[in-house]
Formats: C-alpha cells, sequence, structure tokens
C-alpha cells in the first residue's frame, strides 16, 4: 500500500475537489483542482487512487491541455498493485475517449496489453468490457489497433514499450482468444456497415497469416467463411480470393523438397481445408498443378501416412477438377494405379491406396474419357482427334485389365477373411467378461467394418472397366469409406506435438493387408483432420526457413493457443 506525503490529498480533499469541479459553470478555470487529482494518482493511499480513477475520466474532456498527463496518469493507474484500483481505472478508460477520438487508439492498445496480466476474474471482465465499449465506439479503429497485437501491420504499438519476445508472444495469443471468444459471436452487430467492415477486416486477416500456427490459420479461415461476403451466396470470385489464401499458406511457390516435412503436411492440411471451396467452383489448378509436379513423383519418398492423407484429399477433390487439369493429372494418377494394383497376387498391399486410386481415376477419365486410349487401351470414341483410336495400346489394355482382375481377386479374397473375423468377434464378444476386454472387440468390428466399406468401394469401382469402352463414374454415389467410417466407441485422442502417432494407427487394412496367420484386426484407417487442428509432429517452430512456417513463431503449441 502507498504511504502518502505531508501534502498529498486525502479522501476528504478529493471530494472537495471533485464537489467543486462537479459544480463550476467554467471548469477550464479550477484547472488547479484536475491538477491536483491528477497529484493524487501519484501519491495518494489506496482509497484516495480508487477516488483518482473516478474523478481523472469524469473531468478529462475539460482540460484539454493536460489530457497527455492525464492519459499517462490513468494508464499508470491501470498496473498498479492494487486490484481494486486497477479495475476502476480501466473501467473508466472508455470515458477518456468517449468525447476526444484522438485518444482511442492508444487506449484500445492499452487495452490489448492489459489482456496479460489480467489474470483475476474481475479484472478480466474489466478489460474485456472497456473493449468491447470502444469497440462499439469505434469498430475500424479499435480491430486495426487490435490487430496490430497480432502482427497485422508493420507499424509499432502506439505504447513505446519493448517487451521480452515470450511476452509479446502471450500478448499476441490474449488478443487473439478475445477476437474469437468476444467478437466473432456478435460480428453482425459490430461489423457496420456491414460489406464496408467485412472487407477491412479480411484485409486485417490477410495481413496476419505471414506467421501462423495450424490453429491460428484455422480460427482465421473460420472467422472469415462466416462473413457475409464469402457467405453461401457468394460469387465464385470471393470463394476463390479464399482459395488463394490458402494458396498462399500452402507455399505453393516454394522450391519442393521430400524431406521438408513441415510443407508436406501444411500442404495436405491446406488442401483439405480448401475442398469445400472448390464444390462452390473455385479453381483447384494451383493446387493440383503443384501436387502432380512436385509430390506424385515423389510419392514412394513421403512417409506412409502422408501418401494416405494425401490420396485421400485427392480423392475428395477429384469430383471437382476441371477437364484440364484433369487430362494433365491423369497420367500421374494411372502411373500410381499400376504400381500399387499388382499383377499376381501377394501377402501384402494397400487397399486404401487403391480405393483412392480408382475413384480419382473414374472421376478424372470420366471429364477426358478419350485420355484413357493411350494411358490404359481404353477405346473411347468422343469425335476428337486426340481419340488416338487408330494406335494399337492392347498391350496397355491387357495389362491393366489384368491387374483389375488380381485386384478383384484379393479384395474378395479380403471380404470373405473380414466377414469370417466379424463372426469371430462376435462370439469372442459373448465370451467377453471385462469392459477393456469388450472395448477392443468393439474396435476391431468397427474397424472390420470400414475394411469391408473400402472393399466394396474397389469393388464397385472395379465392375465398370472391364470393358473396352467402360463407363466411368462421374458422380458422387460411391461413399468414400473414411467418409463412412463409423465412431469409435473411445474418443480419438489427437497426436500430441512432438510425439509420433501410435503404430497401432498403420496397422490392418487401413494401410495393408496382414499377412497370412495375424489376423485382421486394426483395421482403422487415419482420418484428414490435421488441418483443423494445426498439429504438426515433432515440429516445435518454423523450419522450413521460408518466412511463412506452419509450426509459427518458435511456439511450438500444436493444436491450439489459448
Amino acid at each position: 500500500m502507498a504511504e502518502t506525503s505531508d501534502d498529498s490529498p486525502d479522501v476528504e480533499k478529493l471530494y472537495e475537489y471533485g464537489e467543486r469541479l462537479n459544480d463550476a459553470k467554467d471548469k477550464f478555470q479550477h484547472a488547479s483542482d484536475y491538477e491536483a487529482i491528477l497529484k493524487a494518482t501519484e501519491e495518494g493511499s489506496v482509497k484516495v487512487k480508487q477516488l483518482a480513477a473516478q474523478l481523472v475520466p469524469k473531468f478529462f474532456k475539460y482540460f484539454p491541455t493536460l489530457s497527455d498527463r492525464a492519459l499517462n496518469r490513468h494508464l499508470e493507474l491501470c498496473e498498479d498493485d492494487e486490484l481494486g484500483v486497477r479495475v476502476q481505472a480501466i473501467r473508466g478508460l472508455p470515458l477518456l475517449c468517449k468525447e476526444n477520438p484522438k485518444h482511442l487508439p492508444r487506449i484500445v492498445d492499452a487495452l490489448g496489453l492489459l489482456l496479460l496480466p489480467a489474470g483475476e476474474t474481475v479484472e478480466r471482465d474489466a478489460v474485456h468490457k472497456a473493449l468491447m465499449t470502444l469497440l462499439r465506439q469505434d469498430i475500424k479503429t479499435s480491430l486495426t489497433v487490435l490487430f496490430k497485437h497480432i502482427g497485422s501491420t508493420d507499424e509499432p504499438s502506439t505504447e513505446e514499450i519493448i517487451y521480452e519476445p515470450s511476452t509479446v508472444e502471450s500478448i499476441r495469443e490474449k488478443v487473439l482468444c478475445f477476437i474469437r471468444d468476444k467478437v466473432f459471436p456478435i460480428k453482425a452487430e459490430l461489423l457496420k456497415p456491414q460489406e464496408q467492415m467485412e472487407r477491412h477486416i479480411t484485409d486485417l486477416v490477410k495481413k496476419s497469416l505471414q506467421d501462423v500456427t495450424g490453429a491460428e490459420f484455422k480460427l482465421f479461415m473460420d472467422f472469415l467463411r462466416s462473413l457475409s461476403l464469402f457467405g453461401q451466396n457468394a460469387p465464385v470470385e470471393r470463394v476463390q480470393e479464399l482459395v488463394e489464401i490458402i494458396e498462399g499458406q500452402a507455399d505453393l511457390d516454394a522450391q519442393f523438397n521430400v524431406s521438408d516435412g513441415d510443407h508436406i503436411d501444411r500442404l495436405i492440411s491446406c488442401l483439405h481445408m480448401a475442398l469445400p471451396f472448390f464444390m462452390r467452383g473455385a479453381s483447384s489448378n494451383r493446387f493440383l498443378n503443384y501436387l502432380n509436379k512436385n509430390i506424385v513423383p515423389v510419392f514412394d519418398k513421403l512417409p506412409e501416412e502422408r501418401k494416405v492423407d494425401l490420396l485421400k484429399n485427392l480423392a475428395e477433390c477429384s469430383p471437382y477438377v476441371t477437364p484440364q487439369d484433369s487430362r494433365q493429372l491423369l497420367p500421374s494418377v494411372v502411373q500410381l494405379l499400376k504400381k500399387h494394383m499388382v499383377r499376381r497376387k501377394v501377402e501384402e498391399i494397400n487397399f486404401t491406396f487403391i480405393e483412392c486410386l480408382l475413384y480419382i481415376f473414374h472421376h478424372l477419365a470420366h471429364k477426358t474419357p478419350n485420355a484413357t486410349n493411350s494411358l490404359c487401351g481404353y477405346k473411347i470414341v468422343t469425335g476428337q482427334p486426340s481419340d488416338r483410336l487408330g494406335e494399337d495400346f492392347s498391350e496397355y489394355y491387357k495389362d491393366f485389365t489384368e491387374r483389375l482382375r488380381t485386384i478383384d481377386d484379393l479384395t474378395k479374397a479380403m471380404v470373405k477373411k473380414l466377414n469370417r473375423g466379424m463372426t469371430e468377434h462376435n462370439k469372442a464378444m459373448a465370451a467377453a467378461k471385462t469392459d477393456e476386454e469388450k472395448d477392443i472387440i468393439k474396435r476391431q468390428n468397427q474397424n472390420s467394418t470400414i475394411g469391408l466399406q473400402t472393399c466394396n468401394n474397389i469393388l464397385a469401382l472395379i465392375q465398370p472397366l472391364h470393358s473396352k469402352s467402360p463407363s466411368f463414374i462421374g458422380d458422387r454415389k460411391i461413399n468414400l469409406s473414411w467418409k463412412e467410417a463409423a465412431k469409435p466407441s473411445v474418443p480419438t485422442i489427437a497426436p500430441v506435438a512432438g510425439k509420433k502417432r501410435a503404430a497401432a494407427a498403420t496397422n490392418g487394412l487401413g494401410t495393408h493387408i496382414a499377412k497370412k496367420g495375424r489376423g485382421v484386426g486394426g483395421l482403422q484407417n487415419q482420418l484428414v483432420n490435421r488441418a483443423l487442428e494445426g498439429l504438426y509432429r515433432g515440429r516445435g517452430g518454423r523450419t522450413s526457413g521460408r518466412g511463412r512456417g506452419w509450426g509459427g513463431r518458435g511456439r511450438g503449441r500444436g493444436g491450439g493457443f489459448c
């Protein structure tokens, strides 16, 4: 508690100054009383400071020549050792710019900084309410200032204080949480005029994406998607704008390095995030060209789970690929298909890969059927010079259909094996005595169900391809197995940054048929959800060195920031 000096005012004296100012018609003639109140903010007791924190904002507008001094003194009260003084001072901050809007940027900036030390509920609520008051007073200026703490501009904070990097980062996180929890839910009320303010905040968000984690990027994209500017009735060019933002995060201009796991993770996750916009007519051209040029040629060098994620995303994307992009991508898909559709029966095969590749093949071939003449030997007549009907591709046809028959036989054998396994699971369930045993059997049954869905999809995709002039599936009647996967009986735990995914997640039909004698357990598919969580295992900070790392800012937070 501060000690008062002999000449510092007591509470009664401060009340006297306040009453005199309150009663005076020409308040500017009583500047000495206001100066005495300002002095009390420095030297007074706790009660004196609390009262001063009420009086400084009340008469602030009447003494413009003392405004800078008064603002400085009041901000110092916001950092006082006593909670009561801080809370009272924080509550008074909006009054300082109610009729003096020139002070609003500095006060919003200060409140953004005060989000960090506000640990007590009453203090945190005071900061939140003060910020909301100023947002309602001038939404454009207030948001612009708040976004400076996130990194949306090169302009320095109006508070000329140098903080440690960790402190700057903590402030940034607090501001992000405030925007997420307080601004987003009432954006319809705050963002007026709507179109102008939605464009302004879109520009602020774009500037903030130079250095973000996956979780932060999802937060910003969710916010943009929620704006009327990009709503369901938005024109395609606005939807394309969102895709271009995602393309920027995917770093499609970067030199590709197969050993740069962070870039591959980010690329696949961004592709997944862009899928809803492809469904709305946005172009996938840049993504597909980059993948076709850089990723597909080194597919075998990718980590196993990245291969799965990549093919699943391409499968979901394939119905929306343009005919021109389909023609460019189809040769690479056929090449991968031939690599994974073996000609001889083997004990180990990746059914998920085959499901994805066949699904992609159908959708691409449906848009450019005559391209399959020179790739698979199919005699497709479209009347175009590119039909190449006069050339002999019979060897390609023989090779491709032989692979299809082999996969067809292996898939049917796996269906029988899975059905036998499910019968055994049912018997085991009846004999199980503990909840743990029952949970294990339930998961095995669910995995087998997913495996059956994968196999049934493969059989449905192979069936139309046996003819020399096959029909290609161009609709979405076939439900991809991971989209229909049953919910697990226990919560799926997201991988923690810095730790590898458990090996069990890659066993079984989700990646390979188990070798003979090992049974059919552990068939769970890996769902592509890192785009929604921002989780990249084992990479705490930016490793790419490109200035736009998905781990970002050296934070290593993985999936959350608040």
